[in-house]
């Protein structure tokens, strides 16, 4: 065999060898990019992981508060109902109101408490007696000092479910009630702070300690029903119906 031939098969047995190294580092390198790729999902997945057990912690943590939020609202309702004398005295005021409502009268109920005990209730009967005189708080302020023989109320607690007029509420003062608690305020004729506020007039001989807002949402909604019903059945959107 001729040199000639002979260097021509070893360029080209060592082209073979050079083009084999070179595929195998350009395999070792797409192994190696492989790896990275995998360690970098690897990375990726666990931060997904990361964030899914965060979100979770936060979602856990939601639902804790919430649960205890309503816990809170619970034992405040709880509270409000079995200890909280008020809220049930308003409540039978409430309900003296929707008899008014009934009789055709604005719905406005009034109890009065004397030591843990209603001795005087009234609602509003102006339309049914036909007298500016039957207004809730008169009527109560009759019964609670028959009861007790006294014109003086001096240790009562009247709770209202609409703020009182000029009349009922110098009648408040006349009968010397310390504790004058209200439902919803009337702005348009109360006279415990909206006009007026005769119960709390320097001026007087006395003055009454005075807690407004107590269920105002239903003693509001108690009345807005009672005027709607009311424009319905009268077919018009007037109301000439004066609350005190």
């Amino acid at each position: 065999m001729s040199p000639c031939i002979r260097r021509t098969k070893v360029t080209q047995k060592g082209k073979k060898t050079m083009q084999m190294q070179e595929d195998t580092e350009e395999g070792n390198r797409d192994q190696m990019q492989m790896r990275e790729d995998t360690e970098e999902d690897n990375r990726d997945q666990m931060q997904m992981r990361e964030d899914t057990e965060e979100e979770s912690r936060d979602q856990m943590q939601m639902r804790e508060d919430t649960e205890e939020g309503n816990r809170d609202q619970m034992q405040m309702r709880e509270t409000a109902e079995e200890g909280g004398g008020d809220f049930a005295y308003m409540r039978e005021a409430l309900a003296l109101a929707g008899k008014a409502a009934e009789g055709g009268d604005v719905p406005i109920g009034c109890v009065i408490v004397h030591d843990g005990k209603v001795i005087g209730r009234g609602y509003n009967r102006r339309n049914a007696d036909h007298s500016v005189l039957a207004h809730a708080e008169l009527l109560a302020i009759r019964e609670a000092t028959g009861v007790i023989g006294d014109w003086r109320l001096e240790d009562c607690t009247m709770y209202v479910t609409l703020e009182p007029c000029q009349m009922c509420a110098g009648a408040i003062v006349q009968a010397r009630i310390p504790k004058v608690v209200i439902g919803a305020m009337n702005p348009k004729a109360g006279c415990a702070g909206s006009v007026l506020n005769l119960l709390q007039l320097q001026a007087f001989n006395h003055q009454a300690e005075v807690t407004t807002g107590l269920l105002e949402e239903e003693a509001s909604k108690q009345l807005k029903n009672f005027f709607a019903r009311l424009r319905q059945e009268k077919g018009t959107s007037g109301n000439k119906v004066i609350l005190e």
